[in-house]
């Protein structure tokens, strides 16, 4: 192993697309596959112990959180430099990941070229996503005024909005909560906070709301 090489940590529960991207970057010259993990927990422990130069992080999966874990990187492993590879376009999506820690998001739809420059530029401390992401995040902070408020799930925490996500899928809430690796009561929390903040009468209300939300975001 050449010490000049980056060292990529590979964090997605899609075999195939750890499959596909680790043959991928194992083809570049000066990039090397170090690890990957198909869930945020064990990528966590794995990377804490061996830290990798670049994480490769997804944002979705069945157990865990891909935001939780950016932040918990940040906090408990800041040399490492965090790019978010995912199928989520929605531009809410990827101004929390930035927020969360992330240096650079790219969608999987993009080109291997993509790919491989955004390790790089991540790898070299610089953000990076593609110009009309960037124009759109740009555009979004400027129109937000200070103590605006605005009664969608974009006003949402990032937990908030990953229970309001899966709820929306149908997880139950023990689901949620197994998934989550929270209580019961926790969910049930979250929930309510939910209501609160957007509005809704009642449960049924929360799931029609969870469900209209999940079908305009496929």
């Amino acid at each position: 192993m050449r010490a000049d090489r980056i060292r990529i940590f590979l964090v997605d529960d899609h075999p195939l697309v750890r499959e596909w991207l680790g043959t991928l970057l194992r083809l570049q010259p000066g990039l090397e596959v170090c690890g990957e993990s198909d869930a945020p927990a064990p990528a966590l422990a794995a990377i804490m112990a061996r830290p990798p130069d670049v994480a490769v992080v997804d944002l979705s999966f069945r157990r865990g959180s891909g935001l939780e874990l950016i932040k918990d990187l940040r906090v408990q492993v800041p040399s490492v430099r965090i790019l978010v590879l995912s199928m989520h376009e929605e531009i809410g999506d990827i101004e929390r990941a930035f927020r969360a820690g992330a240096l650079g998001y790219v969608m999987k739809r993009e080109s291997t070229g993509q790919i491989v420059a955004a390790i790089r530029e991540v790898h070299a401390g610089r953000i990076y996503a593609n110009p009309a992401v960037l124009t759109s995040l740009t555009e979004r902070s400027l129109s937000r005024l200070p103590g605006s408020s605005s009664a969608t799930p974009e006003s949402l925490s990032d937990r908030e909005l990953d229970v309001f996500r899966r709820l929306g899928e149908g997880h139950t809430t023990r689901r949620i909560a197994d998934d989550l690796n929270i209580g019961i009561k926790t969910v049930q929390t979250y929930y309510a906070r939910i209501r609160e903040k957007l509005g809704l009468a009642d449960a049924a209300e929360l799931i029609r709301e969870a469900i209209r939300w999940r079908d305009n975001h496929r």
